[in-house]
């Protein structure tokens, strides 16, 4: 791609864009051809010593076969004498379309991870539930179980594991698709105009959730924010019922167009250093999907003038990786990358709301 190659390693689940000869060397040793054989041809192909390419071959043979995949959910224990809590303070049921989701959460604590995301999809006390979450902490781990199945235990360092790991299983409820049938999931927002999705991309603070927010007021549906699902199948954006995550920042913008955030609750996240208040998305259908053939890095910038452009795909992928989950199965890498080599990409700045609107559905309409 872009005389770039997009390389995806099996052992460790990473993606790395490196240059073709790099990408060539490393190819031909996972195929089992020898150091000596494929130093010799680049030794006469770039007229350096022998010696310098068996080196190099050496070093790269190294550095990328050689890394051990990192465990993100490693206990000391075997999680068998970990006590199962008697009672838990909080019992919370979630309606998502015709499907109710009780969730237990032992004390307060637990239930600011997750709640605050859910609390409009909130209904009273029911008998009949279709799954049921129970999140508890113990010895330092948070536990998530599902349907009394012991699905994961994350330290207080990697409550964000978690944080994925329980919106994971909720959309495999939802959607009724197992893990292994999802190509991804991306920290983006997903907007629609019932016919096909975008996803906005962008570094935290850039106006993501900002710019979904007056999209959704302007005709426009959320699909989701900040946890974007696509499945494997089609490769379609979809729906995750999470509310839309408002900085305090984006306030004196929203307000105008939605007063219910003056009394919002307030939430402080410390260890993400923001300030958050949840406005409910206008999606009436979480079980919908839309196909998704644009990403848009955006960012609001103060007296900017608008300029939209199309990017670099290669540069679009580096900033895309870092913050998504990908299916470690081989197969499904394949179709990640041809979905990703299928795509158009944009960088967007904007400073008047109006014109990002209509750049938008510009693009939504294939007008630029």
């Amino acid at each position: 791609m872009e005389d770039k190659s997009l390389v995806w390693f099996e052992n460790r689940n990473e993606y790395l864009v490196l240059e073709n000869t790099t990408a060539d060397i490393l190819k031909r040793l996972s195929k089992g051809v020898s150091v000596h054989n494929i130093a010799g041809a680049l030794s006469k192909k770039l007229d350096v010593p022998l010696e310098k390419t068996i080196d190099f071959i050496l070093d790269l043979e190294h550095n990328f076969f050689n890394k051990e995949k990192p465990n993100h959910n490693k206990l000391i224990n075997d999680y068998r004498d970990v006590e199962y809590p008697k009672k838990f303070e909080f019992i919370k049921y979630y309606q998502i379309n015709n499907k109710i989701v009780k969730v237990s959460y032992l004390s307060e604590k637990e239930l600011s991870f997750v709640h605050p995301k859910f609390n409009h999809l909130s209904i009273e006390n029911t008998v009949s539930f279709d799954y049921q979450f129970d999140v508890f902490i113990n010895t330092n781990y948070i536990f998530l179980y599902v349907d009394n199945d012991f699905i994961g235990a994350w330290s207080n360092k990697e409550i964000h594991y978690f944080q994925g790991k329980f919106s994971m299983q909720l959309i495999q409820k939802i959607h009724q698709k197992e893990e292994d049938k999802w190509m991804g999931v991306f920290h983006a927002s997903a907007v629609s105009n019932e016919k096909k999705s975008i996803l906005f991309l962008g570094d935290s603070g850039n106006g993501k959730s900002t710019s979904l927010a007056l999209l959704q007021a302007n005709g426009f549906t959320c699909l989701a924010d900040d946890f974007v699902p696509i499945d494997l199948e089609k490769q379609e954006v979809y729906s995750f019922p999470a509310a839309i995550s408002i900085k305090k920042s984006s306030l004196e913008t929203l307000l105008p167009i939605y007063p219910e955030l003056q009394t919002t609750a307030e939430y402080n996240f410390t260890r993400l250093n923001k300030i958050v208040r949840y406005l409910e998305p206008n999606n009436n259908n979480f079980f919908a999907h839309k196909p998704c053939n644009e990403l848009i890095f955006i960012k609001y910038e103060k007296d900017s003038e608008l300029i939209c452009k199309k990017i670099s795909k290669v540069d679009a992928f580096q900033e895309l990786i870092p913050d998504s989950w990908l299916s470690p199965l081989k197969e499904n890498a394949e179709v990640f990358l041809n979905w990703f080599a299928s795509l158009t990409c944009y960088k967007l700045t904007y400073s008047v709301n109006s014109e990002m609107i209509a750049t938008v559905n510009k693009i939504f309409n294939n007008e630029l």
